[in-house]
């Protein structure tokens, strides 16, 4: 079992499994549960979860990554989108929601004012309590792309999720039957 570690500042942080943004406060007591995809799932003495970026390591003490998150430089593309959307990881599956096959459609839209990014995905299982926190997850990271204006995720529950749409790669590392194709990638430019 991992040691309490006392956050050294405050902290912003979502909510698990509600998808809501709090504070975590100077002081406050939390285990470091894991570290994948850019973020750290946190547990309080109280047993609460949450997840914080790693741009936070040193109120846990530990480093900051050397290197800013690549979404964050560089110009728009369509491929840093998808390399954000990899970044999300499903808080109970070791692997992203584009290889697990959760995105269902991805529309990016030239405004005025920048980009306008608007995600449909799918969550593993009907009553997944990780909704909430996997589009805030989402949103926070399109958010972080250059000339981003708006960022919005729907979750979908049709057609149903099923592990046909997972990539080559997330069946192999999960042990399923590699004999499916890869899940399709569905992006609208306008």
């Amino acid at each position: 079992m991992a040691e309490m570690i006392s956050l050294k500042r405050d902290c912003n942080a979502i909510a698990v499994p509600s998808g809501r943004r709090e504070v975590l406060p100077a002081g406050t007591q939390v285990r470091l549960m894991q570290s994948r995809g850019g973020s750290y799932t946190l547990s309080t003495l109280f047993h609460a979860m949450y997840r914080m970026d790693t741009a936070d390591a040193d109120a846990l003490g530990l480093e900051v990554p050397a290197q800013p998150e690549p979404e964050q430089s560089g110009t728009f593309s369509e491929e840093l989108v998808w390399n954000a959307l990899k970044t999300v990881y499903d808080p109970e599956i070791p692997v992203n929601i584009v290889d697990l096959g959760l995105i269902y459609g991805c529309e990016i839209q030239r405004t005025e004012g920048g980009y306008s990014i608007s995600i449909r995905m799918a969550m593993t299982a009907p009553g997944c309590g990780m909704g909430n926190v996997l589009k805030a997850d989402v949103e926070a990271k399109l958010f972080r792309l250059p000339e981003v204006a708006d960022a919005r995720v729907e979750i979908a529950f049709d057609p149903p999720w099923t592990p046909d749409r997972m990539s080559e790669a997330a069946r192999l590392q999960l042990g399923f039957d590699l004999a499916r194709g890869p899940s399709p990638r569905l992006t609208k430019i306008s």
